[in-house]
């Protein structure tokens, strides 16, 4: 799946939710989300990592619920990318891999 199909589905779920649960999804509620999500993966990072509370999860529990919270802060960021209306594939193409020239042309722009 590419990225782009990828985010027309976590639109199509996210717009469901929204009007399942009478939330409005305006800039400052993708922003918020997107955080709150970020709170959830930190938490579970500290488990995974061995520096929170178990909660009486097994170690595959902690290592599931770990996984899933990246779906969530990815997910989250391509909403609030789309909602802003940012190409994500050019944003990185033009902050992150142009770099790809520089290891081979130190010459290329920095």
């Amino acid at each position: 799946m590419d990225i782009t199909e990828l985010s027309d589905r976590a639109e199509r779920i996210s717009a469901r939710y929204g009007d399942h649960l009478g939330i409005e999804r305006d800039g400052d509620w993708f922003l918020l989300k997107l955080q709150e999500e970020l709170g959830e993966l930190t938490q579970s990072y500290l488990q995974v990592t061995g520096r929170a509370r178990t909660k009486g999860l097994t170690a595959e529990e902690i290592r599931e619920d770990f996984e899933v919270e990246f779906a969530d802060v990815l997910c989250q960021l391509l909403l609030l990318a789309r909602h802003h209306k940012v190409d994500v594939p050019a944003a990185v193409e033009r902050k992150w891999l142009f770099r790809e020239a520089q290891l081979s042309d130190p010459g290329a722009r920095s």
